[in-house]
């Protein structure tokens, strides 16, 4: 991913307190977490329908947005922000919630399609490219597919969301490295503090 590194990082969800517990909004959980762990602000901004701002994390400036235009249409709100900056699809990373990933699993992605996430397949279709980073932050299958739309509205169990803010904050501690461009390395580590988390070999990169 050298040398300009991640230039803009999208935390997916569905805004309103109602859906805030639920597995759908991993994605927004890791933006709060990460404006937290290195101090920056959002504010909404109407034109873009979505909470947004601008970070410095390790020494390197990114911009930050949350679309507030709910899940499906994620990319209305992340495609017009990112053509303002001129930020480019390789400079984005998405950070999704994953049925297809455990509770506890966040794995570091480059490209690829949209696996049935809706939000992925939003902001496919209006970047026009799917050369973007990804975060996927892992919060189990319910087991059967008519089942995933109802599951990803609802909050998980105690030991499950514990599992989920684990994962999060072994994303957040090679967080730097991502957004310098050290892509492989941050993946690596991450994927290696996963297998130790649970006693047994990391998988390799996806």
């Amino acid at each position: 991913m050298k040398p300009g590194g991640i230039a803009l990082v999208a935390g997916l969800g569905n805004p309103g307190a109602r859906y805030a517990p639920t597995r759908h909004n991993a994605g927004f959980w890791f933006i709060e977490r990460l404006r937290r762990e290195w101090d920056f602000d959002l504010a909404r901004q109407s034109r873009f329908q979505a909470e947004t701002g601008a970070a410095r994390v390790a020494g390197h400036a990114l911009r930050v947005i949350k679309p507030d235009t709910f899940m499906n249409l994620s990319g209305g709100a992340l495609a017009p922000f990112a053509s303002f900056y001129r930020i480019a699809p390789p400079e984005i990373l998405v950070v999704h919630d994953e049925v297809d990933l455990p509770p506890g699993a966040a794995r570091l992605k480059r490209g690829g399609g949209h696996g049935g996430h809706n939000g992925l397949r939003d902001i496919i279709a209006r970047l026009g490219s799917a050369d973007f980073a990804r975060l996927r932050i892992g919060v189990g299958h319910p087991g059967a597919a008519r089942e995933v739309s109802s599951y990803v509205l609802h909050p998980p169990g105690a030991d499950d969301l514990a599992q989920i803010e684990n994962a999060i904050e072994r994303a957040l501690g090679v967080f730097g490295e991502v957004a310098a461009g050290e892509f492989d390395a941050a993946a690596n580590k991450l994927h290696t503090a996963e297998g130790a988390s649970h006693g047994r070999r990391a998988p390799g990169m996806n």
